[in-house]
C-alpha cells in the first residue's frame, strides 16, 4: 500500500534522526501522481504541505527513502520555494539542490552534488546560481519574449559550459503553489512547526541544521498583528484575476500582476476561562479584528466559550465595538471546532484567542490560527501559533 511506505519510512527517520521524523508529521499530506518524482513539498496558503506519489516512492530503497526525506525537510527550512524572484526556473532548481544535497547520505547517483559543477561547498542557492548562471544570458523567465522558450527547463544557456543540467531530487513544479503565501506567514507556519519537531525530538537538532533552526526560532521582527492580518488575508482567497495594474511578483516586465478576490468568512474561538481574562488582551485582539473587518466583504462570527460556547455573536463589516463576554472554569477546546463544522457556508479560517490548556479534535480541516497567551502552549500539532503579548 503506498501510505504504508511513508509510514515504514517515518518510523525509521524517527529512530534516526528524530527531528526530521516529527517534521514530516507535522506537514499536511497530500496524495498526487507526480510526473516524474516520488514526492514533493510545497507552501500552499500559509499551510506546509507534503506531496507524495506513493507507487514511486515504494520503489526507492530504505536509505533513498530517508534522503528524500530528509531533503523536502531542508528545502521548506530554507523556502527554497519563496525565494526564486525572476530567477531562471531550472537553473535556480538545481542551485537549491546543491545547496542541500551535500549534507545528506544515501542520495540517488544522479543527485547534483556541487563538485559536479566545479563548485565549493557550503554555499547557499543564491552563491550557487550566481556561479552556475552565466551573466547577461537570463534565458527565458516564463515561456514568452526574448530568448529560446526552452530554455527555462534546460538551464539559461541551453545546456553549454558552466549551466546547470541535471535534474533535481524532488518535484519542484509544485513550488509554485507557493504564491498563494507571503514569506513572513510563511516563516511563522515553519517555526511553527520546527518547534513541535524539537518538542518531539526532545530538543535535538541534527549538526548540519543547527544554526539555521536557532534563526529560525528568533522571535519574529514584525509585530502580531501583522502576523494576524497575512494569516486573514491568505485564509480569504477565494480566486484571482490578472490585472496590469499590479506588478506581477516574479516576472515585473510582461506578465499581468494577480489580483486576488478577498471573501471573509471567518470564525473565533475566545477562550473566556479565568487564565484568559486579561482586559488589555482581549482588548486588543477585539480591535485589531474590528480594523480586519472594516471595509471588507466580510463576515465574522464570534464564539465565547470555556467548556462549551457561552455566547455567539455574529457581524459583518464594522459592528463598532466586541463585548468581552466574562466566563471561566474549565476550558474544552473541541466545542468552537465543532460548530466550524455545522457552519454554511464553512469558515474560511478558524482563529482562537485560548492559553491552549485543553482537549482538542484530533485533526482539523479549516485553517487553524492560534492566538496564544504569553505563557501558553500550542494545544495541537495541526495549525500554526502566533504569541499575543500587550
Amino acid at each position: 500500500m503506498p501510505a504504508a511506505a511513508l509510514t515504514n519510512a517515518v518510523i525509521r527517520l524517527l529512530r534516526e534522526k528524530p527531528f526530521y521524523g516529527h517534521f514530516i508529521l507535522n506537514l499536511r499530506r497530500e496524495e498526487r501522481v507526480l510526473e516524474n518524482k516520488a514526492a514533493g513539498v510545497t507552501i500552499r496558503d500559509g499551510i506546509a504541505t507534503l506531496v507524495l506519489d506513493g507507487r514511486k516512492f515504494g520503489l526507492l530503497t530504505n536509505g533513498q527513502q530517508r534522503a528524500l526525506l530528509e531533503h523536502l525537510v531542508k528545502h521548506l527550512l530554507h523556502l527554497h520555494m519563496l525565494r526564486r524572484k525572476e530567477r531562471n526556473q531550472h537553473d535556480w532548481d538545481i542551485a537549491c539542490d546543491l545547496a542541500i544535497n551535500q549534507t545528506i547520505e544515501d542520495l540517488p547517483e544522479d543527485a547534483p552534488l556541487p563538485e559536479q559543477y566545479g563548485q565549493p561547498a557550503g554555499l547557499a542557492a543564491e552563491e550557487y546560481y550566481a556561479h552556475l548562471v552565466p551573466p547577461f544570458d537570463t534565458g527565458n523567465l516564463d515561456g514568452s519574449g526574448y530568448g529560446d522558450a526552452e530554455q527555462d527547463q534546460r538551464g539559461a544557456s541551453g545546456g553549454g559550459s558552466g549551466t546547470a543540467v541535471g535534474t533535481t531530487l524532488d518535484d519542484h513544479q509544485i513550488w509554485s503553489e507557493a504564491d498563494s503565501s507571503s514569506l513572513r506567514l510563511a516563516e511563522e507556519a515553519l517555526r511553527s512547526i520546527t518547534r513541535d519537531s524539537l518538542r518531539g525530538s526532545d530538543g535535538e537538532t541534527p549538526a548540519e541544521i543547527r544554526e539555521l533552526v536557532a534563526t529560525l526560532l528568533k522571535p519574529p521582527a514584525i509585530p502580531w498583528r501583522q502576523i494576524l492580518r497575512q494569516f486573514v488575508a491568505t485564509a480569504g482567497r477565494t480566486g484571482r484575476r490578472s490585472s496590469w495594474m499590479r506588478e506581477h511578483r516574479r516576472f515585473s516586465h510582461d506578465t499581468p500582476g494577480i489580483r486576488k478576490r478577498r471573501r471573509l468568512n471567518l470564525l473565533v474561538g475566545i477562550d473566556v476561562s479565568d487564565s484568559t481574562n486579561i482586559v488589555e488582551l482581549r482588548e486588543a485582539f477585539a480591535g485589531e479584528l474590528l480594523q480586519i473587518a472594516g471595509g471588507r466583504d466580510a463576515r465574522i462570527t464570534l464564539l465565547y466559550a470555556n467548556s462549551r460556547i457561552q455566547q455567539i455573536e455574529a457581524f459583518s463589516g464594522n459592528p463598532g465595538t466586541v463585548r468581552c463576554y466574562q466566563g471561566g472554569g474549565f476550558t474544552d477546546l473541541r466545542p468552537v471546532f465543532d460548530y466550524a463544522r455545522t457552519m454554511q457556508p464553512p469558515p474560511a479560517a478558524v482563529i482562537y484567542l485560548t492559553d491552549g490548556i485543553g482537549p482538542v479534535p484530533e485533526r482539523m480541516e479549516f485553517p487553524t490560527l492560534w492566538v496564544l497567551t504569553a505563557d501558553g502552549r500550542k494545544p495541537a500539532p495541526w495549525g500554526m501559533e502566533l504569541r499575543l503579548e500587550v
